[in-house]
């Protein structure tokens, strides 16, 4: 069974038509355990708050993507456990406290990150660290 650990960027393509959405819709089979830090849900809800604010949904259908993810069979981590790798990585990568909380649950669990956010694929992608993260078509 493969371990990841799943981005909020590649969650939400699991309920819009985004690009990536068939390669994030990939994760959602049975041999793949999926991992998020605690702080996912608020990550998660942020983007849709903004796709309701940008008129690219209404207020109901953000609601019910909010219950639709509490669904979703994924292990949520408490962030406290994950905050001092996290804050040592976000000062070594120099990627948000955010994004290192992802990456240091990659690291604990000897996961990988799925990510589509290009930026940080980018930037890690260049480091050591690159053996944690993976592009959400390479799935």
């Amino acid at each position: 069974m493969s371990l990841y650990i799943v981005d909020a960027s590649v969650a939400v393509k699991w309920f819009l038509p985004e690009p990536y959405t068939d390669a994030a819709l990939r994760l959602c089979h049975p041999d793949y355990q999926l991992h998020v830090p605690a702080l996912f849900d608020l990550e998660f809800s942020n983007i849709v708050c903004k796709k309701i604010r940008r008129g690219e949904l209404t207020l109901e259908e953000g609601y019910q993507m909010r219950r639709d993810i509490a669904k979703v069979p994924i292990q949520r981590h408490r962030d406290d456990s994950l905050l001092t790798a996290a804050f040592d990585l976000a000062n070594q990568t120099y990627r948000s406290l955010y994004d290192c909380m992802y990456l240091a649950l990659a690291i604990k669990l000897e996961g990988q990150l799925v990510t589509a956010d290009q930026k940080l694929y980018s930037e890690i992608n260049k480091q050591v660290l690159r053996k944690y993260l993976i592009w959400v078509e390479e799935i």
